[in-house]
């Protein structure tokens, strides 16, 4: 979670795409620039530990945007294959 949000942070498209899982993944992935992301809270984690297949995170990612700061929160579901951690999907809390 915390490497996709540093991708988010510093635009690195290829990483975040290398890390979402093929099954969920977009073919391209636009970031808008005006999004400077700010700082990660990590609120719950369910699983996720070195032996396990799944993980599941919720976070709080600060941004600012047009000068308003914004908050994004997330319950993240993420798979283990062949050692690497891949985002699968997300539920958004509004």
């Amino acid at each position: 979670m915390r490497s996709r949000f540093a991708a988010f942070r510093d635009g690195d498209v290829e990483w975040l795409l290398a890390s979402w899982h093929p099954s969920t993944r977009p073919a391209d992935l636009e970031l808008d620039e005006d999004v400077r992301w700010r700082g990660l809270q990590i609120v719950d984690t369910v699983d996720g530990a070195a032996g396990d297949g799944t993980g599941v995170v919720e976070f709080r990612a600060t941004y600012l945007a047009a000068g308003d700061l914004g908050v994004l929160h997330e319950r993240s579901r993420f798979v283990r294959e062949d050692g690497a951690w891949f985002y699968v999907d997300g539920d958004l809390f509004t």
